[in-house]
């Protein structure tokens, strides 16, 4: 069953993530890594330029699912990024949010638990809807429980299409047509 998160535990977990940042800018600047700390903060600004990005594109389901799931429990990390050429067109959110849920749950069931897993996930907007890019690498273990939820009918009518799938990479792209 999935967390429902009150206004508080996001507060908490915001709170936490930007701590941490602050005590790696302030332990590089104790160190008198000055360069360091430049980067550090650039990878700040770019961060919080996506998530502005992600928040202002008329899908607020699934912006939350994303921003809140490296605070959840998941055997991966998860990054993402917006590329935008074209104006914010209006999706299905629910269908999205629905299967990216999915996504990683199964996901999280095929991979291997204690391991360096990584999932980014690029959104490319463009005149006919969304394109989204989701590129894993890690250890997977059970290749066959994601090659069954990718043939799903929800996979299927989302046009997903399987660019790489090997036992440590997996590289597909789904559209989401605008409404």
């Amino acid at each position: 069953m999935e967390k429902q998160w009150n206004l508080i535990e996001v507060l908490r977990h915001s709170r936490h993530d930007w701590l941490n940042k602050l005590q790696i800018i302030k332990g590089n600047l104790d160190l008198n890594r000055i360069e360091r700390t430049k980067e550090v903060i650039n990878e700040i600004i770019i961060e919080a330029q996506h998530e502005t990005n992600l928040s202002n594109l008329h899908i607020p389901c699934f912006a939350e699912v994303l921003l809140k799931t490296n605070w959840e429990t998941h055997s991966f990390l998860l990054d993402y990024e917006v590329l935008q050429d074209t104006e914010v067109a209006k999706i299905n959110d629910v269908m999205i949010t629905d299967w990216t849920t999915s996504f990683f749950s199964c996901l999280d069931q095929a991979i291997e638990t204690f391991h360096e897993n990584h999932l980014s996930i690029t959104i490319k907007l463009e005149p006919e809807g969304f394109r989204f890019f989701f590129d894993f690498s890690g250890i997977i273990r059970s290749k066959e429980l994601i090659e069954k939820f990718l043939k799903t009918p929800n996979s299927v009518e989302l046009g997903l299409v399987t660019k790489e799938f090997t036992e440590s990479e997996l590289a597909f792209e789904v559209f989401m047509p605008k409404l």
